[in-house]
Parts: structure tokens; sequence; C-alpha cells
């Protein structure tokens, strides 16, 4: 087993007065050689936005670009046509393929939202552009790993260009969970929202990380109340 430690207060930091954004992996005027990506993930973002701002219409190519809202909510607008609002305990996923603008304000003309934004590299490049949301039920993901990304279309989960799953979950002090790899090949970057984690003999607490390499099963202890989000990804790009 190989693992990678991403501490909370290790993270690229930006304060742009209506943004503050913390960078798992270098981005913008952040750059770390030594976080540039983890296999397949590109970008972890862990921004809050103040009410009545957020980021102009940009453009993306070739990203497979996913959105959870932590806390408030967030506007989204995008040149396919879509103007949606997205919330906590949804997830949004955007497959920029061969290019598109979108834009994401605060839906909220005084209340921060917190949100977590991941880019991922593409399995297919110069797909049609498109776009998705899902609510994901709180109890769902009470004491189990609920997957809400996939690469397969029949789960239940958001649908994603690439062989990646992503699993949340809410759970409860004293338990015990494991996790398998679902493709040989694969690693796990698991994300503490909140609470406190013991993994490959690690203590991790609220927004630090792990990336694991060469492992089937990962087996997780609870130490607090927490919420976790797990990224089951392909570790090269194809």
């Amino acid at each position: 087993m190989k693992k990678t430690i991403h501490k909370a207060d290790s993270r690229g930091f930006a304060d742009h007065g209506w943004l503050k954004s913390y960078h798992s992996f270098s981005f913008a005027d952040y750059y770390n050689p030594e976080r540039t990506r983890f296999g397949v993930l590109r970008v972890l973002n862990d921004d809050i936005v103040k009410g009545g701002m957020g980021f102009g219409t940009h453009p993306h190519v070739n990203m497979e670009i996913i959105t959870i809202p932590i806390k408030g909510e967030l506007a989204h607008k995008d040149s396919t046509g879509t103007k949606e609002v997205i919330r906590a305990n949804e997830v949004q996923i955007m497959s920029a393929g061969s290019g598109l603008t979108h834009s994401e304000f605060n839906n909220s003309p005084t209340e921060d939202v917190n949100l977590l934004q991941i880019w991922i590299f593409p399995k297919e490049k110069n797909i049609a552009p498109r776009y998705d949301q899902k609510i994901f039920e709180p109890e769902a993901k009470k004491n189990t790993f609920l997957n809400i990304v996939s690469p397969d279309k029949n789960t239940g989960a958001l649908w994603i260009n690439q062989n990646a799953y992503f699993s949340i979950g809410d759970i409860d002090k004293d338990k015990t969970l494991s996790y398998e790899i679902k493709q040989k090949g694969n690693g796990m970057y698991i994300f503490v929202i909140n609470g406190t984690i013991e993994v490959a003999n690690e203590k991790l607490t609220s927004r630090d990380a792990i990336g694991i390499e060469d492992a089937e099963k990962i087996e997780i202890n609870f130490l607090e109340n927490s919420e976790l989000l797990l990224i089951d990804l392909p570790m090269r790009t194809n």
C-alpha cells in the first residue's frame, strides 16, 4: 500500500475577499510540484463564496466537473442552456467535453455558500457537453457509503465519463466500515468533510485527505461522527 497524506493546513489558500478557496492540488496562483494530481483527480477546491458573489462566465474543455454543496445554494448557468440551482444534499456533474462556458453564483444575497468543486480528467475526449444533477437524501448515506457518481448509467448515481466512483458517508462514532476498490488499478482519495477517522494507520480530521494506491480493500475506523467523500479512481489517464 502506498499512501499520500494531505493535511488540511497544508493546502493552498487564496483569499479574494468575495471568495476563500482552499486547494488540495495546484490551482491558479498556487503551485506545488508534488501536488499536481492524484491519478485522474486534477482539482479539489474547498470554496466559500460570499452572498451575491460568484464566478463569472468562463470556459472549460475536456474535464469532468463535479460540484458538491456543503452549505448554502449555488446558481448555475451554462452554454448548453442549463440554468439550475444546487443545494446541500445535491450533486452536480458537468462534462465540458468539446467545450462549454458556464457561471456559478451564490444564490443567496447574504449567506455564504460552501462547496467542493472537483475536476477529473475524462476517459473520452471531445464528447458533447452535458449537465446533470441529483438529490441524495441524507438518510441514504447514514452509516454507509452511498455511491453518488459512477461510470455505470444504471446504478442511480450520476454518470461520469471516467472509470471513477464517488461515494459519501455520514458515519457514527465507533463504527468501522470497509470499502472494496471497484476496478483493478484504481486508487482511493478520501477527503474528510468533517469528523475524525483512522485509515491505513493514519489519523485524519476535518478537511484532511489521504490518497491510497495498491490496495484492494480499505478499512476505516470512525473516531467521531464523520462525513467523508471517497473517490475511487484510475491512477493513470488514458
